[in-house]
């Protein structure tokens, strides 16, 4: 991040995004291991 590597961690997402004009919204986690 910011040209430093992100520590070794689980870290959580929300992607909101338009699909046929319907607000959506997806959450999602992955692991970052080192």
């Amino acid at each position: 991040y910011n040209g430093n590597p992100l520590p070794s961690s689980d870290y959580w997402f929300v992607v909101e995004y338009t699909e046929q004009e319907v607000q959506k919204e997806f959450k999602g986690h992955f692991t970052l291991k080192r």
